[in-house]
């Protein structure tokens, strides 16, 4: 028999029920340390990576759950943006626009002495084409062509208007009459993420 393991059976019952429990605690702290430790870390990040993956699918099942709704307004978003692009001309038919506006005009009663259209002003999928006008009328003249303006399959503001030196002729009060006629013209290859904010048709202001 080993000499030492004889050294401590020839030990008293105390001592070697210490010696005992000192190898069980080595025994159990390196089970704890080797074994225990790494597998409850290791569970942890399972259980972590479990929980992402639980949201992930709960995401994905709300996304497919209102996948219908989703389509549904992108369709109808669609449907407004084609709406939108309808009502604004596009490079060839600027010309004609701006002379259906001097024409408009002249139809209601109106002078006009300047007719002057301004650098384009690019707003994403669309740019602002700007005219000057000075024109000779009466207020009920600005009105019938402010209206006939509003009317215009296209959008056109009037925007900046002005009555100014009011003129009695012949009982017919004249006015001059300073306004900025603003249309938007479609850029051709623009996108719908290019598109922002419809352009406003409005009257007077």
């Amino acid at each position: 028999m080993d000499p030492r393991l004889e050294k401590v059976l020839k030990l008293p019952l105390y001592q070697r029920l210490l010696i005992l429990v000192a190898l069980m605690l080595v025994i159990a702290g390196l089970f704890v340390y080797l074994m225990y430790l790494p597998m409850r870390e290791e569970l942890a990040g399972l259980q972590q990576k479990d929980a992402s993956l639980q949201s992930k699918i709960q995401e994905d099942q709300r996304i497919a759950d209102n996948l219908p709704k989703f389509k549904a307004e992108f369709e109808k978003m669609e449907a407004l943006l084609n709406d939108a692009l309808t009502e604004l001309p596009n490079e060839k038919e600027i010309p004609n626009l701006l002379t259906s506006i001097t024409a408009l005009a002249k139809e209601s009663g109106l002078n006009v002495t300047l007719f002057k259209p301004g650098a384009e002003k690019p707003k994403g999928f669309y740019a602002e084409v700007p005219v000057e006008l000075k024109m000779v009328g009466s207020y009920h003249e600005v009105a019938l062509f402010s209206d006939a303006v509003a009317k215009l399959p296209r959008i056109v503001n009037i925007n900046n208007l002005t009555l100014a030196s009011p003129k009695d002729d012949s009982g017919r009060i004249l006015l001059a009459v300073n306004c900025l006629a603003t249309t938007f013209r479609f850029i051709e290859g623009a996108t719908a993420v290019d598109a922002g904010k419809k352009p406003g048709k409005g009257g007077k202001k």
